[in-house]
């Protein structure tokens, strides 16, 4: 790691500890040649995500959407914040962790459908009725029937 007071390139490293809630490291180090102290942070570097619309045009994955979406499916709905957040972070670790990098907008769609479910059935509904283009009541019936039948 450079230096940056003397441009010396070796330092060692003095302390190091967790921050940001585990998402980095705070690094103290010294330089081995004017001996001054600075501070360095590590985190892990991420590829970006690419979401495939229906259209099939593409642009990068984008959390706040995500949780937009599930705000609006909520509303008036006792789910809190921390548990959309807590979906939208489930769904965005479990598609960093598969290996591809390009994501269809059916797939986040469905795995957002199955954790609302779980959490909310009107949220879950609504989520739905928007996610799938519902075109009349029938489909809409349709989708009802299913979860009283799986009750």
């Amino acid at each position: 790691m450079k230096c940056p007071y003397c441009s010396y390139l070796e330092s060692k490293v003095i302390d190091s500890r967790p921050a940001e809630e585990g998402t980095s490291i705070r690094r103290r180090r010294e330089c081995l040649s004017c001996q001054k102290r600075f501070t360095t942070y590590e985190i892990v570097e991420r590829v970006p995500l690419i979401v495939v619309k229906r259209d099939g045009s593409r642009q990068a994955f984008d959390k706040s959407k995500l949780i937009n979406g599930m705000v609006r499916a909520c509303e008036k709905r006792p789910v809190t914040m921390a548990q959309i957040e807590h979906i939208a972070d489930e769904i965005e670790q479990e598609l960093q962790g598969s290996l591809e990098r390009e994501i269809a907008t059916q797939e986040i769609g469905e795995m957002v459908m199955s954790r609302l479910k779980d959490v909310d059935e009107v949220a879950y509904v609504r989520f739905a009725s928007v996610y799938r283009s519902f075109k009349d009541i029938n489909t809409f019936m349709e989708e009802l029937s299913k979860i009283l039948s799986e009750k």
